[in-house]
């Protein structure tokens, strides 16, 4: 063979090669898209599909059928080469989106920093409908149940924090117009900021339900 051709081999065979890894990529697509159609408007807005196509696929241009079990990935679908050929292929197409979790155990009563949490990708099926996507969101929320390293944060295992406890004293507000009114009260609950919490006002030894407002502070309407 003279330097010509073996030049002109190994210019042939790296554009089958570089064919045969577009075909490959192509079929990534088309299946991310098709994964999308399936979970159509459930699709998460953050989320992204991860494709594993098993074996060798070769060159794909389009899929003329597909079928898919949303709730694991897998995946079937028949790919069609630009000859036309039709090749069936398999694998799994994996929805993930990005999770905060904690990069420690948490325990109730402790108050989420942006330094306890951490963003990872985690597939659809694992995070559930009631995961908290916001890690902005629970900075500064206080933990009302155990917190497990790595996992998903659940709505009900976290809260606004409290600024008022159970037997607090507390600062009775009223007001009406220019009219401000005060007195010293007990807290008869916990409350946090925004929460309705009964109290009983020290003056008068009658019990009233108001909003906390702050720390220590109760705000009544009448």
């Amino acid at each position: 063979m003279t330097p010509r051709i073996r030049a002109f081999a190994a210019i042939l065979l790296a554009s089958l090669a570089a064919a045969g890894s577009a075909g490959a990529e192509l079929l990534h697509v088309l299946v991310e898209e098709r994964a999308m159609a399936e979970f159509g408007a459930e699709f998460p807005a953050n989320g992204q599909v991860k494709v594993h196509v098993q074996g060798d696929p070769g060159e794909a241009h389009l899929l003329s059928a597909f079928w898919m079990d949303k709730a694991t990935g897998q995946f079937i679908a028949n790919a069609v080469s630009p000859q036309g050929a039709v090749t069936r292929v398999t694998g799994l197409a994996t929805v993930t989106v990005p999770v905060p979790v904690p990069q420690r155990r948490m325990m109730p009563d402790e108050i989420i920093t942006a330094q306890d949490l951490a963003v990872i990708e985690l597939p659809l099926s694992r995070v559930g409908a009631y995961a908290v996507s916001d890690a902005q969101g629970l900075v500064g929320m206080q933990v009302r149940s155990l917190l497990a390293k790595g996992r998903p944060i659940l709505n009900r295992s976290v809260r606004p924090p409290l600024v008022i406890d159970r037997g607090d004293k507390v600062s009775i507000r009223y007001q009406d117009g220019l009219l401000e009114l005060s007195a010293p009260g007990r807290a008869l609950g916990d409350a946090h900021r925004g929460q309705e919490v009964k109290i009983v006002n020290l003056v008068s030894n009658a019990s009233v339900i108001g909003i906390a407002t702050a720390e220590g502070i109760v705000e009544v309407s009448q």
